[in-house]
């Protein structure tokens, strides 16, 4: 079940002594995650860069939707815009409640895949009603090849543009779904039901625009505006001064990457 949406990927519920697994980690693996689990090591076609990882970790090369990995072996599981690229969805999902007892999603959104589509992307995912809902891309009607302000949404804004990034922030389901879970993930895969369905291929009225984005007081957005400030300025105050953090390196420099 969901437990609750976080404000991005520095913002999980992942305690001190939790073992951590992280499922496709490409070339920005997170920090925390003790073991890293990528299927392609020799081509670079569903990441942004060569794989690497940080000294302490250990790389699995294993397919993300059936691995070797015991029953709940791990406490928390990652999972940073790997979904979306799944065959299979509903095996990579399992595979991930099987091996962990709790853990984090993250995709892009339908409208984040609009604006900075990518060839590797199988499936267009929205969050309703706690669900995760997978729609085949190759169904949606649009156009969702055109990748033109992709350099302008992913590589340039976020570290140009303060009130873009508070924008992640407060509005984060405008680009990327975030989605915290414990036991189990609430999913759908190309659903027939008419309403789930409409949001994928028919014009969004106001009623399904404020079910994805539902109406806040006044006073709320201010809540939300300051949390979302206070979270930036920490962000920017741990990435100054842990200078002690290594710099991920390529696994070709590590020894042991297979199980």
């Amino acid at each position: 079940m969901r437990t609750r949406t976080p404000l991005d990927r520095f913002n999980l519920d992942i305690k001190s002594r939790d073992r951590v697994v992280e499922f496709g980690p490409g070339h920005n693996p997170t920090y925390r995650s003790n073991v890293l689990v990528e299927k392609y090591l020799d081509t670079n076609y569903h990441r942004s860069g060569d794989a690497k990882l940080y000294p302490h970790q250990v790389y699995y090369k294993e397919d993300a939707e059936c691995t070797t990995f015991k029953d709940k072996e791990f406490d928390y599981s990652i999972c940073i815009q790997v979904a979306e690229h799944a065959e299979h969805p509903d095996k990579f999902l399992n595979e991930q409640m099987r091996v962990a007892k709790r853990g984090y999603l993250e995709t892009p959104s339908l409208i984040g895949e609009f604006l900075f589509p990518h060839e590797s992307h199988k499936w267009v995912i929205l969050d309703i009603d706690n669900k995760l809902i997978f729609y085949e891309k190759s169904k949606l009607p649009g156009n969702y090849l055109n990748n033109n302000y992709c350099e302008l949404f992913l590589n340039y804004l976020p570290f140009q543009s303060i009130p873009y990034r508070l924008l992640w922030l407060t509005e984060g389901d405008l680009m990327i779904n975030r989605y915290e879970w414990k036991d189990s993930i609430d999913y759908i895969i190309n659903p027939e039901d008419e309403y789930y369905k409409s949001f994928f291929i028919k014009p969004w009225d106001r009623a399904m625009t404020e079910k994805i984005f539902p109406k806040r007081t006044f006073l709320q957005e201010l809540r939300r505006c300051n949390k979302g400030v206070c979270h930036m300025v920490a962000n920017e105050l741990r990435e100054k001064f842990n200078r002690h953090t290594p710099v991920p390196v390529t696994p070709d420099k590590i020894v042991n990457l297979e199980k």
